[in-house]
C-alpha cells in the first residue's frame, strides 16, 4: 500500500522525498501499537499530551488504512476487468495511474471525514416495552448507555456532551452495558474530571453498569476505583431491586480482554435468589450470550456489536450474531433483547452505515398496554 501510494505522489510531485514519506508512513503504521503499549503506563504534563497525540493518531490511522486498502482493491479490479476486456489500454498510462490514485485519495479523504463526523452526532433511540408483569409505576425510563471507550479518542470532551443529552432525557434508571474503557484506564486523560462529569449524571433511582470485554487487564483496579467515585453502582455478577419496581442483573464479561477479577458465574446462581414476580432486566454486554437467559428473564441490554462500526463490517457483524442491532424477541417465551450501536468507537473515530447513539427504554407492564 505504501509503494502504491508513493508511486501515486511521484505523479502528482516527481520531487518528493522517498525518506520523507517512508518515515511519516511507518510512523503512522506503528501507531496503533504505540498507542497500546503507552496506554499501560500513567503519565503527565507534557507527555500526556504526546501520548493523546499518539493514541489519536493511531486510532485515525486504522480507518485511513482499512479504507484505503478497500478502495484500492476496489479499484485495482475494475482496472483489471477493464484491460481484460480491453476498454482500458495496456499498459496502464500515466493518466490512468494518476486519476485512479487520485480517485483512491479522494474516496478515502470524502469516507474518512464523513465517518469522523457522524461518529460525533449522537442519536437517540427509543423503545416501547411491555413487560407482563405488575409495576408499582408505568412508563418507567431507562437510559442505556453502551460502548463508550473512554480513552484517547473518546475523552472528557465527548463525555461532558453525553452527560448534558442523557440529563436532557430526564431517565429514571441510566444503565451502562459495558466496555466503558478503551483497555487501559491511563489511556483517559484528566481522569478525575471524567469522575465529576459521571457524578453531574441525574437519574431518579441511580446510575448502574456492566463490565464489557474492554473493561479489563493491567489497570482493572483503578477501572473499578473510577466508577466508585463516580457514584456508579457497579453490577459485578450481582442483582439489585431498584425502587420496589424491577429487578436489575449486570453480568461479568465472558470474553475479557486481560485481567477482570473472578470468573463470571452462573446465572442459575443469581436468579435462584432472584424473586420473579418483579420484571428482570439484565445488562450482559455481549449478545451472543443471550441463548443463557430463560423465560424469567424479561428483558436483556447488550452492546459490542457496535453494529459494525463501519461498512462493511456492519455485514459481518449481522451474519455472526443471532442480533446485532435493535429490538428482538425469538419467541413469545424468550426474553426481549436490545442491542445497542454504542455511543462511542473502537480503532477508528468514525461510523459509516451506523449511527452513535443513547437508547431509551419505556417500560410498562403489558396490561397498561392493553388498556
Amino acid at each position: 500500500m505504501g509503494n502504491k501510494l508513493f508511486i501515486w505522489l511521484q505523479l502528482l510531485l516527481p520531487n518528493i522525498n522517498g525518506l520523507l514519506f517512508w518515515g511519516i508512513y511507518i510512523f503512522c503504521a506503528i501507531t496503533p501499537l504505540l498507542a497500546v503499549l503507552l496506554s499501560n503506563y500513567r503519565v503527565t504534563g507534557s507527555l500526556s499530551t504526546i501520548t493523546s497525540f499518539i493514541g489519536r493518531l493511531g486510532d485515525h490511522w486504522m480507518g485511513i488504512y482499512f479504507y484505503l486498502l478497500l478502495i484500492t482493491i476496489i479499484v485495482d479490479f475494475i482496472l483489471l476487468a477493464g484491460r481484460l476486456f480491453n476498454i482500458i489500454p495496456t499498459p496502464l498510462n500515466g493518466n490512468i495511474h494518476f486519476l485512479s490514485g487520485l480517485i483512491i485519495v479522494l474516496a478515502v479523504f470524502g469516507l474518512c471525514s464523513y465517518g469522523h463526523y457522524h461518529a460525533n452526532q449522537i442519536k437517540n433511540v427509543s423503545y416501547d416495552i411491555q413487560i407482563p408483569k405488575e409495576m408499582v409505576n408505568d412508563n418507567l425510563r431507562i437510559i442505556m448507555l453502551s460502548d463508550l471507550h473512554l480513552g484517547y479518542t473518546n475523552d472528557v470532551a465527548y463525555l461532558e456532551k453525553i452527560v448534558d443529552k442523557i440529563n436532557d432525557m430526564e431517565p429514571d434508571i441510566v444503565c451502562i452495558v459495558g466496555d466503558i474503557f478503551n483497555g487501559s484506564y491511563y489511556a483517559l486523560v484528566d481522569a478525575e474530571k471524567a469522575e465529576g462529569l459521571m457524578r453531574g449524571i441525574q437519574s431518579t433511582y441511580g446510575v448502574y453498569a456492566s463490565l464489557g470485554n474492554h473493561d479489563a487487564g493491567s489497570t482493572y483496579n483503578e477501572m473499578i476505583a473510577f466508577l466508585e467515585n463516580s457514584e456508579i453502582t457497579l453490577l459485578n455478577d450481582e442483582n439489585t431491586i431498584i425502587a420496589d419496581q424491577i429487578v436489575l442483573v449486570g453480568r461479568k464479561d465472558s470474553s475479557p480482554i486481560g485481567e477482570q477479577g473472578e470468573e463470571r458465574t452462573n446465572i442459575a446462581d443469581q436468579l435462584a435468589q432472584i424473586q420473579f414476580d418483579l420484571p428482570i432486566i439484565v445488562m450482559d454486554h455481549q449478545p451472543s450470550n443471550i441463548s443463557e437467559y430463560g423465560e424469567n428473564v424479561d428483558l436483556i441490554l447488550s452492546g459490542h456489536t457496535h453494529q459494525g462500526q463501519v461498512f462493511p463490517a456492519n455485514l459481518i457483524t449481522n451474519a455472526i450474531f443471532e442480533i446485532d442491532y435493535g429490538h428482538y424477541q425469538k419467541n413469545q417465551d424468550s426474553p426481549q433483547v436490545i442491542v445497542s450501536s454504542g455511543i462511542g468507537t473502537w480503532g477508528p473515530p468514525m461510523r459509516i452505515g451506523t449511527d452513535s447513539e443513547i437508547v431509551e427504554i419505556l417500560i410498562n407492564p403489558l396490561s397498561s398496554a392493553v388498556d
